[in-house]
């Protein structure tokens, strides 16, 4: 069984408030956990190691072999926390972006979001939902991105087989829409 996980080696810690002071660079990262279910044991293998957020795949794919996911650059989350010597994380290590990772042949295309904008988990929206001979990637990855100098977070739609490009469109909303929590409905269990 393989599964591929955002994992955190640790628990998060903020500077002066957990027990391993500062924060020392434990935030989440892609990893590959192939169980072999025999044996009884787990390989790891660190896929990305970028801090980054949010897992998504195709929904028609969970829970089956894929073969692209997008992830969100955790820059958000980890721009609360200090380097371990106590200053604040460098911006190039800690740019917002969206990450469509190439699981099979280990690629990443970075959409990179402006200074201080942050990301929400991007959602997959095939092109055509009856074409069952389109790609898995033939579609869109949709995110609302929240820029605060710009004001309400918008959702951003690009095209998921080039995510690096301009967007395909930006709805620009009257109100904020607040990055909140994420997660996978499945219908049928």
């Amino acid at each position: 069984m393989v599964i591929d996980v955002m994992a955190c080696p640790a628990p998060f810690h903020v500077a002066g408030r957990g027990s391993d002071g500062p924060y020392d660079a434990r935030t989440a990262r892609l990893e590959r956990w192939t169980a072999g279910l025999r044996l009884g044991r787990v390989r790891q293998r660190v896929l990305d190691d970028r801090p980054q957020e949010f897992p998504r795949a195709n929904e028609a794919l969970v829970a089956r072999r894929h073969r692209y996911g997008c992830t969100a650059a955790a820059a958000g989350m980890t721009a609360a926390y200090l380097t371990p010597d106590g200053g604040t994380p460098p911006d190039d290590a800690f740019s917002d972006a969206l990450v469509q990772h190439g699981l099979l042949r280990g690629t990443t295309q970075v959409h990179r979001l402006p200074r201080g904008a942050a990301a929400g988990e991007a959602v997959f929206v095939p092109r055509d939902p009856d074409d069952p001979r389109a790609a898995e990637d033939d579609g869109y990855a949709l995110a609302h991105v929240h820029d605060p100098d710009q004001g309400p977070a918008d959702p951003v739609i690009l095209a998921a087989q080039d995510v690096t490009g301009e967007p395909v469109a930006r709805i620009h909303l009257p109100g904020r829409v607040p990055l909140g929590f994420h997660g996978s409905w499945i219908p049928h269990a």
